[in-house]
């Protein structure tokens, strides 16, 4: 039997050592943020040498972007198959912060560590942001949202879904904070972008509403 070649098992290694790192890094970032996270724990928690740390992260601060995206995969995921039926890009710009309420709710660990990591990406023309971009411009150019949203608007609503984030996360699996939180952040982010209050009061209702079922 044929084993295989040393660059594929160099490579099959390398990728269990950064897989061991990033799974050390979501269970310690439950525990304590990224600037209170020694690497020489990150690295003893993984089992691996502190030098492999450095072979696939610059930096914590990269360990920490790294662990964030794998979260926004996520969520962006969930936000484009919620979306999928969806033209309105309106519709769509709220419909994305109720499925980050229903990630807070139904996965409190990783909202957490997406927190804690303070690696999150927001500026506007990073990739993870495409379909909030497209979103917010497509609402521009028919008109439903004012003129400034189109520069500044990508930055403002993950600004705004990160508070609902923090505050439902915070509350748990908490009715009453599901029920105030969702509906007054959609009405409060959706004028902000310069969508009438009546437009943005019916679809914070009916938003608002579906989300209660998760809390």
């Amino acid at each position: 039997m044929t084993s295989a070649p040393a660059s594929r098992r160099l490579s099959s290694r390398s990728a269990r050592t950064r897989a061991a790192l990033i799974a050390a890094g979501f269970e310690l970032l439950v525990e304590r943020p990224i600037d209170a996270i020694p690497i020489d724990d990150v690295v003893a928690k993984a089992g691996v040498a502190k030098g492999s740390f450095f072979n696939h992260f610059a930096d914590k601060q990269a360990f920490a972007n790294a662990i964030a995206t794998e979260v926004r995969l996520e969520v962006e995921e969930l936000v484009t198959r919620a979306n999928a039926s969806i033209t309105n890009p309106v519709e769509r710009i709220a419909g994305g912060m109720r499925v980050v309420a229903e990630f807070a709710l139904t996965q409190p660990k990783r909202t957490l560590v997406l927190l804690r990591s303070q690696g999150s990406p927001t500026s506007r023309s990073h990739p993870l942001n495409q379909g909030l971009r497209d979103d917010i411009e497509a609402a521009y150019q028919q008109g439903l949202i004012r003129r400034e949203a189109k520069e500044s608007g990508v930055l403002y609503w993950l600004g705004l879904c990160q508070a609902v984030m923090t505050e439902l996360s915070a509350n748990g699996q908490s009715g009453s904070a599901t029920s105030q939180c969702l509906p007054e952040m959609l009405v409060l982010g959706l004028t902000g972008l310069g969508v009438p209050q009546s437009t943005a009061a019916n679809l914070a209702s009916c938003i608002g509403s579906s989300t209660s079922e998760f809390s």
